[in-house]
């Protein structure tokens, strides 16, 4: 039987006698083999989520949004895919060196990159660097003088919208730690002293709203002013504006009865009807490609029942692998995933491991009554902001990434050991 990909389970996702079977291979055996907790990410499903956007926007770019899981096996995945690349930091910008990809198809975004990080980028050749304040302008424009280039920029503008989401995964408002004020003048004031650079090249504007966003009005309104104000520096310098990139930010289905966000071509074309057809246009999907593509396996170490109040069941990963319920209040399924049960279901609340009250997975989740220590737990949706947020809160080590495809396995991200700990003391 298969599972419904529409509830953020990947497409090889199926139950064959009671068990999960992903990538052909079943779950029992993938934890024999690589161990509890890990992530089993299928490749199938990756691929097929770059294709939905290259194919729903083959006339612009693509910017796979590394934040949301990077590793050298996914940017060669991006590589083959025709897919563009977007960073944050000098680590992920290593990443992205250490995976071959072509530094022209990279972008460099991040609100206090250093003065190493920016250097490192020009000598490179990164492809685009977002600026996100006057201090980046001045020191950007300085680093690629000395190196004697001139370095394509966008401008990152924050558009004055609010995304119906998480106030901490909301980019597009005023009151933001990202980009330029559009309602204030700033935005305005950015495109004015890149234009004053020699060094600096203006290759586009860029806005991003926010993240797990299912519904186009924010999309759309963020597009219609961003194209206006496009149109208006145009107008306003004398000078063509090739690009508007307008990020990412569509949410995926993390359990039965979220709202199923738009297609990638429904997006598009909700961003297409506000922009000029003579503008590029980019987007910058993360989560929408990598979220559905990964489940996070886990096995039951105690059940605990509070007569009365509530049964705890203790898996053997917790916030470190998965921060975000913690964090921000993301919601989360699971399912009994090693073998068939005939008990009557039961409220349930799954936690983690960790030396904190709220380290909780998933809150009065139904399960079998019969859950017991050794059982193995699957939480779909996992590809997203999981293992790029893990820590090692409690020295727990971080759990490794298995990718499936067509009955094989292999690990792309290794478990972390003690010994890999202990190596950063001195």
């Amino acid at each position: 039987m298969s599972l419904v990909i529409e509830n953020g389970w990947p497409r090889t996702a199926e139950w064959t006698g009671g068990e999960l079977r992903l990538g052909g291979i079943g779950v029992r055996d993938l934890a024999a083999e690589f161990g509890t907790p890990a992530y089993v990410l299928d490749e199938e499903e990756f691929l097929a989520r770059c294709a939905l956007w290259r194919d729903a926007l083959p006339d612009g770019e693509v910017h796979y949004g590394g934040k949301a899981f990077l590793c050298p096996q996914v940017v060669r995945w991006l590589d083959g895919a025709g897919l563009c690349l977007d960073v944050c930091t000098g680590g992920e910008l290593a990443v992205a060196m250490a995976g071959g990809m072509d530094p022209a198809r990279v972008v460099f975004h991040g609100n206090n990159k250093s003065v190493a990080e920016l250097r490192r980028a020009v000598a490179w050749g990164v492809g685009c660097v977002v600026v996100d304040s006057f201090t980046e302008i001045e020191r950007l424009a300085a680093l690629a003088a000395e190196a004697g280039t001139r370095q394509r920029v966008m401008i990152r503008v924050t558009p004055g919208v609010t995304a119906h989401t998480h106030e901490f995964i909301a980019t597009g408002g005023d009151d933001s730690k990202f980009g330029f004020s559009l309602n204030a003048g700033l935005a305005a004031e950015a495109v004015r002293r890149v234009l004053a650079e020699d060094s600096l090249e203006l290759a586009g504007l860029h806005s991003h709203i926010g993240s797990q966003i299912t519904d186009l009005g924010g999309f759309a309104l963020a597009a219609g002013r961003m194209a206006a104000f496009l149109t208006a520096c145009e107008d306003e310098h004398g000078v063509t504006i090739p690009k508007l990139d307008l990020g990412g930010g569509l949410g995926i289905v993390h359990r039965p009865g979220d709202p199923v966000p738009p297609s990638p071509a429904e997006v598009v074309a909700a961003l297409r009807a506000a922009v000029p057809s003579r503008v590029r246009l980019a987007v910058e999907p993360g989560r929408s490609i990598a979220g559905p593509t990964a489940v996070a396996l886990y096995e039951v170490g105690t059940v605990k029942d509070i007569p009365g109040v509530r049964t705890y069941v203790s898996v053997d990963g917790g916030m470190s692998d998965n921060p975000r319920p913690a964090m921000y209040g993301a919601a989360y399924t699971a399912v009994l995933a090693s073998r068939a049960s005939d008990a009557p279901e039961r409220p349930v609340t799954v936690v983690g491991r960790h030396c904190e009250s709220g380290d909780v997975l998933v809150r009065d989740l139904p399960l079998p009554a019969d859950v017991r220590p050794g059982d193995l737990l699957a939480i779909p949706a996992s590809g997203a902001y999981q293992r790029s947020m893990a820590s090692n809160y409690n020295h727990v080590t971080r759990p490794p990434v298995v990718a499936v495809r067509d009955g094989a396995a292999r690990v792309i991200v290794r478990r972390e050991t003690e010994e890999d700990l202990l190596r950063l003391y001195v």
